[in-house]
């Protein structure tokens, strides 16, 4: 079953502000979320998490390489 997350939650788990979660989403460099209706949108949690993952590993190989 995929886990959806509402906005304070996304917030909640990345640390991000919600503008920079929009901001991001439109370069690109965040998963996009899903409609639930006219006024509200969600995350699925596994991307949320893949890119929660995808900063630690980016960290590890930077810290890895010096």
């Amino acid at each position: 079953m995929t886990t959806l997350l509402r906005a304070k939650q996304t917030q909640a788990a990345t640390g991000l502000s919600r503008s920079h979660l929009y901001n991001l989403v439109s370069k690109g460099l965040f998963p996009k979320p899903v409609k639930l209706s006219e006024k509200s949108v969600a995350w699925i949690e596994a991307e949320v998490q893949a890119w929660i993952d995808s900063r630690i590993a980016e960290r590890d190989n930077v810290e890895g390489s010096k």
